[in-house]
Order: C-alpha cells, then structure tokens, then sequence
C-alpha cells in the first residue's frame, strides 16, 4: 500500500507543469441554428466538465492528450456524444444539438466503457434521486421500487433492501463512491444503510454482473452515484427541506462544493427523524420510528494527466422493530427491540493518462458497527463489528479501431468480530480475489459486441464458538470457493428506430456466514435458524432480450429474462421448535426465475409537454421440483400521466405535475411456508415548480401516495406475518434553495 501511494505522489509531482491542453467550441441548435445557453459538456472518464455561456460558448482547459468521449446534454435536445481526440495545445470542437422531447440521456458509470445508455450493449436502468424524491420516497430504498423490475424487501419503512427481478440479500450487490457497500446485509431486516442526501443517481444492473464485480452480484447491482463536484471556476451550495404528513417526517440535508483549477471539495450533512406510520385503516405501528444523521464529504486533486479524488461518509441510523399495532404517539426515539448502525466509508478514486492507455485505482475502507438492543436487556444483545477493504484496479488498453478493452484485478479483505452477549454469526476473516478482462468493439453498421472472461476465489475462516454439544455451538469454518464466469452480449439497430440487445452471462455467489454457521436464536426473525457447513457456491447464467422503438413522440421497450441458477440456497421451516421457536434450515437446490418488464411512453406532438407513461413487470421463481420460491413480487401494472413544462413562464422558471396508479395483482404462487397476498391498487399524485426568488431558482414540490388511504399489504413486507399493513396516506412537502 505505501509503495502504491507513493507512486501515486510521485506520478502527481511529475505531471504538475505539464502543458496545458485546451478544447474550445460553441453549442448551437440544428434546427434554428442559435447558440444554446447553459449546455452542460462533460468528459465521463476525467470527470471535467464545462457550461455553455450567453453564446453558447465554452472552454475547458488542462486536458490531457489521448481520445476521449465528451458528452452535451440539454433539456429538450438530444444528448451528445462522441469520441474525440485531444491534441497538444488548442483544440476546437463546434456542436450541433438535434430537438427532442425525450429526456436527456446520461452516462451510464456502472458499466466500464462510460457510454450512454442508447450505447451500452447491456441494458441499464437509471434513475435521478431528484426525481425519487419528487415522488414522495421517504428513503432511498422506497424510492427505487419506482424502477421496473426493482422493488423492496421491507420492515416497516426504515429498514428495505432491493429486489431485483426476484432475487435479493446477497445475491444484490450494492456500490456507493465506487466501492462496495458491507454492512452485515446477510440478514433479511437488514436494510440499505444509505442516506439519499449526497447521492446524485441510482443505476440498476438487473441480471448477473459478477463479470464486472464479483461474488454476490449474482442477482444484479445497485450502484449509488455520489454527488459530483462542481465545474471548475463554480461554488454552489443549497439546502433541501421535506416534511412527511404519515410519520410527522422530517427531513434537512444542506450541502456547498468548490472547485478550482486543480483543488475541489464538497461538503453535505443530513438529519432525518420520523415517528410510527399508520396504515390505511389508520392504526399505528408501534416502533416502526427511525432517525438518521449522514455526513458526506470529499476533496479532489486535478492535473493534466492525473486526477485523484478522496471521499467519506458516516451514516448513524436508530431503527425500531415494528412487532404489534397501537395507539400513535409522537415518539421519534425507537423503544426495544431496536438496532443502532455506524457506518464509515472512506474511498479514493486515481486515475492516470498515459495518452492512448490508462489506470484507474478505486480503493475503500468501510467499518461498520451494528447493534441490537431487547427489551428488558441492559446493553446491547447483538453488537458485531464489519471491517472491509477494497482495491479495484483496471488498466484500459490502447483503442484499436473500434475496439476497446479493460483488463483488472479486484479484491476484499474482511474481518467480522463479536462483543455482545449473542452471536449470529462468528468472528471470521474473508478474503476475495477476482482477475478479469472485458472487451467492446463498435462495428460500422452501428452494432456492437461486448465480451469478457473472469476468474473469482474467496477464502472464509470461522473461529469456533461454544461448546460440543451445546446450544448455540459453532464449529471452526475453513472454506474456499472459485469460479469463472463469462459474459457475451450483443446491440444491433434496424431501421433506426429499433435495438435490439441479446446478453447472455453467467454468475456466482458463495454462501455467507449466516448460511455456513448458524446456529441459534434470530430475534430479528423470531426463528431458530441453523445453518450448513457444506452449501456449494450459487451459480447462474442468465438471458436478457430486450427490444426498444423510439421516434421522437413514443417509446416502446420489452424486456424478457430467464435466470437458471444452480445450488440456490434457500432457508425453510423443518417441522421441529427449540423454546417455542420454530426451526428454520438452510438448504440448495437448483432454481429457475423468468419473466420481464414492458412499458411505452408517448410524449405526442405536438403536445411535447404532456407524457404518457405505462409499463408492466412480472417475475416467477420456482425449485426443480416445480414449487415456488419465497420472496417473489407480486405482478404490478404502473400507468402514469405526466406533464412538463421547461420554457419560463410569467410565475415559473419550469414546472411539473403526474398522477400514477399503481396496481399490484395478488401473489398466489407462493413457497410451502408463505400464505396468499391479496392484489391492491395505489394512487398517487403531485406537482411542483421553479420559483424565481431572491435572485434564485427555487424548487417547491407538494406529493401525495396513498391518496385513497387504501389498507393493504405487500407480499415483500417481512411484518405481514403479524398481520401488518403497509403505509397509508403521506403527502410529502419539499422545498430547495440554492446559494
């Protein structure tokens, strides 16, 4: 580690005078050939980016010679994007927007070649947090279930974990500031553990990425992008309030950020306190209270051919565990049972320009302290200590054509230790190492191929716990797991209009502790769990079809997937109890999940401002023996009428307005130990608006979900089983204000 830092410093030392390489041009219209004002031009890969000004001119400067892609996005153009190459001294680059009423596209990061999403051979969803938080989401878990094909495993409000097309626990891998995000998530009431204040965007790889990242991405990945730092030459700042009506919500997050030429660095903290939610029958919760404090911070570092950038997160989070209904209060401190989660993340991002290759450097520390506090115990019962580091190094070849490849070593280094009086898993180190390669090459027909190879191994040791014989015993784990996994996919265009893409991949996960040890008592899950020594990695392969038109007034997608995993593990009641609780076992068996998503938008002309939304997602999971798995989201049918108004008016600088209904069909097909989940439709609705105040463009927005206040229970609440409901009404109030 000293030598990799001391190169790093050396390297930044060396390339302090270099000379300074510039791009100048101007952003006007095809069809009115007039400067556009305000364009946002970005370089994804070294992260710099400038806005058009008056003129619609613009200037960038300290750019490193080589070929790189620059991105142009505006509001009501079609995004740009090309490949161009920068030479020493003075470059110049004029560019043509083309009118469009669809959204803006962005650069997908989760991916390793930095394209958009018209680009990318495998399919990515993305969604802004800005837009999350317009639909009223309370966390950032509730928020992404507005993507297709994602929804959320949950207890209560405070604690969800994502679903993606059916599979989640550690089968979902979730990133944040480019490292993985390790917090004990082996439990089903263990939630995400991220604040959405800080984080910019969400991308959704639904289907095996181990690939790109790993074990435990067998189901997917759930990448959180952090906020950027501002363009060089800017300071901004804002503060973002909301209030929630169900839970007497609130929440505050402010944030400032600064670059110069060189340095940059931003700041953002939050707080958010919320008493129990009552159902739509209007009962309470009693302890489904939470509150949350988060600081995000980060500096950065910016020469010509090197850049570097550190950034930290601390997250505390106290989540009551809802068990029964009662009368509301107005208590925002959570009673027993309870848990209390520290989290710190510290991450560094280098990248060095070689001119035609590059290295990108991504290493991470995470410490993360879990609690959980019963009632009539003094101290905490459960108190267990998560360290992880992350490395992820990728060098990316010399383009040749339209070939581009990236070749990488990843790995992890963690260890787990115990100091409370119970223990669900025991103090164990694992250690993973992954070597990988991937390549995309751009054929002239417009179509394009994407393949790769990797090789994983993970190493689990165990201490040993308890006595022979006892309740509660552990045996010593000593355990390695390998595999390799391939990934192949393919983008053609017909006619324009339409691409296609066709990937098949392959994944794996091995077993968590949790599985290999257990051996006791989960209060979480009111369950005698016990776990087995001898589970076998998990191991998929996965095909993804999916098919898109789009012209300028409609948009039309179908996503069809069949996942076919080997020794999926699985944990079911065996018929026997220990102290009134009922024994659950873990066990493998090989398991099929299919279905898809389809959906349609029309934006018509030449009403470009009204937006017809529609789309449809269904998963079905089963064993070979032909019964189904736990845990499978009900069909849901989502419709939206969405209106957008970006041109000022006399009161707004833009506006906005939807209505979203909802509907969720019952779940029949359902695991041995589940029971039938009756179908609900939900209604939801709000607007908002740029306000010019003061000088300043402020955000107001006003949401309500629930509205018809419908009672009802989702087939992914973990507190069904107590014969409780999921929210009712909530209407969200926010406010932004820049500085």
């Amino acid at each position: 580690m000293k030598c990799i830092y001391t190169a790093l410093l050396f390297t930044m030392l060396f390339t302090y005078g270099q000379a300074q390489n510039t791009l100048e041009g101007t952003i006007t219209s095809s069809d009115r050939n007039e400067a556009l004002p305000m364009v946002q031009i970005y370089f994804p890969q070294l992260e710099k980016g400038a806005v058009s000004d008056d003129d619609g001119k613009f200037t960038m400067s300290g750019l490193p010679s080589g070929s790189y892609k620059i991105v142009a996005s505006y509001i009501g153009y079609t995004t740009y994007s090309k490949t161009i190459s920068i030479a020493q001294g003075k470059n110049f680059l004029n560019i043509e927007l083309l009118p469009s009423a669809i959204e803006m596209e962005e650069v997908i990061v989760s991916t390793p070649f930095h394209k958009l999403q018209r680009e990318n051979v495998m399919k990515v969803e993305r969604a802004d947090v800005t837009d999350l938080k317009a639909k009223g989401a309370i966390t950032l878990s509730d928020g992404i279930t507005n993507v297709p094909g994602v929804e959320s495993l949950s207890t209560g409000l405070g604690i969800g974990k994502p679903v993606i097309r059916g599979l989640s626990a550690n089968r979902v891998l979730v990133y944040t500031q480019g490292v993985r995000l390790e917090n004990q998530q082996f439990g089903d009431e263990h939630g995400l553990g991220v604040s959405d204040a800080g984080i910019e965007s969400i991308e959704i790889i639904k289907g095996p990425a181990s690939l790109l990242y790993g074990s435990d991405a067998l189901g997917g990945v759930l990448y959180l992008n952090p906020e950027k730092f501002a363009i060089a030459g800017e300071t901004e700042g804002d503060v973002n309030l909301n209030y929630f009506s169900n839970t007497n919500g609130l929440a505050a997050n402010a944030g400032i950020k600064s670059s110069g030429e060189k340095f940059k660095y931003l700041v953002r903290g939050s707080v958010a306190s919320h008493t129990d939610y009552h159902t739509g029958d209007d009962v309470s919760v009693t302890n489904s209270r939470f509150g949350e404090y988060d600081l995000k911070a980060g500096i950065g570092y910016q020469t010509v051919k090197f850049k570097t950038d550190l950034r930290y997160n601390y997250n505390n989070l106290e989540l009551g565990i809802p068990e029964e209904l009662g009368e509301r209060t107005n208590e925002r401190s959570p009673e027993s049972p309870y848990q209390e989660i520290n989290n710190h993340i510290l991450s560094s991002k280098t990248n060095l320009f070689f001119g035609r290759t590059s290295l990108e450097a991504i290493l991470g520390y995470t410490f993360n302290n879990r609690k959980e506090f019963e009632e009539g115990e003094e101290g905490a019962a459960l108190d267990m200590d998560l360290e992880t580091f992350n490395y992820n190094l990728q060098y990316h070849l010399p383009k040749w054509g339209g070939l581009e490849s990236i070749v990488g070593v990843q790995g992890m280094h963690q260890t787990n230790n115990n100091y409370g009086e119970e223990l669900l898993i025991p103090d164990a180190t694992t250690s993973d190492f992954g070597i990988f390669g991937t390549s995309h090459l751009h054929f002239q027909n417009n179509s394009d191929l994407q393949l790769g190879l990797r090789y994983d191994r993970r190493s689990i040791e165990g201490k040993e716990h308890g006595e022979v014989g006892e309740e509660g015993y552990i045996e010593a784990l000593d355990r390695d797991f390998n595999s390799f996994n391939a990934a192949l996919g393919y983008k053609w265009e017909l006619l324009h209009r339409i691409t296609g893409r066709l990937n098949l991949a392959s994944g794996f996960r091995a077993p968590n502790l949790a599985e290999l040890t257990s051996n006791g008592v989960h209060e979480g899950t009111n369950r005698y769990e016990i776990g087995n020594g001898d589970l076998r990695n998990e191991q998929n392969v996965q095909t993804d079809l999916s098919l898109e038109y789009k012209n300028e007034h409609i948009e039309i997608f179908v996503n069809g997937f069949y996942n076919r995993v080997n020794d999926y593990i699985f944990i079911e009641p065996n018929g026997e109890t220990i102290e009134s609780d009922a024994v659950f076992a873990y066990q493998q068996d090989d398991a099929k999940l299919y279905g898809g998503e389809i959906g349609l938008h029309i934006h018509p002309h030449p009403l470009d401002w009204l937006h017809l939304e529609s789309s449809f997602e269904t998963v079905t999971g089963k064993l070979d023996d032909d019964s189904y798995l736990p845990l499978i989201p009900a069909n849901s049918w989502t419709n939206t009428l969405r209106t957008e108004f970006s041109e000022p008016s006399r009161w707004f600088e833009s506006s906005y307005a939807y209505i979203t209904l909802k509907s969720v069909f019952k779940q029949g097909n359902i695991s041995t130990f589940e029971t039938e989940t009756d179908g609900y439709a939900l209604l939801n609705l709000g607007l908002g608006a740029q306000l010019p105040l003061f000088n300043q463009k402020v955000d107001v927005r006003i949401s309500g979900n629930n509205i018809l206040n419908t009672d009802y229970v989702s087939h992914l609440s973990r507190l069904k089983t107590d014969g409780i409901s999921n929210i009712g009404r909530n209407i969200n109030l926010g406010i932004s204000v820049p500085f």
